[in-house]
């Protein structure tokens, strides 16, 4: 899989979001951010039911070499945690964008789709 799948929407703080075929949208982080990070060893992600603005903190993911704040690419209500990652946060760097995705959020604010960077603008951001 490219390292940066044109199905999917990026922050410049190197969060993804996808929208689903249900109207829901998953986030995680990139492949360049997991790089960045080395081996993701816990992942902290907020209560189902939590709203969060655009850019507002949601969670956390730490690795062997630092912690990083996960920044909300979109507003939105969370209505699910991948709590597959509380066991095996591994799978961040094995799957950023498959079994590695951190959150399903609900959204009504969809025009916030429009200022995120599409695969070739963050591929130019991140060189």
């Amino acid at each position: 899989m490219t390292n940066f799948p044109e199905n999917l929407k990026y922050t410049k703080d190197h969060e993804w979001v996808k929208k689903l075929d249900d109207g829901f949208f998953l986030v995680g982080i990139t492949h360049h951010a997991q790089d960045s990070l080395g081996d993701v060893t816990f992942v902290e992600l907020p209560e189902t039911g939590s709203s969060f603005m655009e850019n507002d903190v949601f969670g956390v993911v730490e690795s062997v070499k630092a912690a990083s704040d996960l920044f909300m690419p979109i507003e939105g209500e969370v209505v699910e945690c991948n709590e597959e990652l509380n066991n095996s946060p591994e799978k961040v760097n094995q799957d950023p964008y498959g079994d590695g995705w951190m959150i399903k959020i609900s959204s009504k604010n969809i025009s916030d789709m429009d200022k995120l960077l599409d695969s070739q603008s963050y591929q130019s951001e991140v060189g």
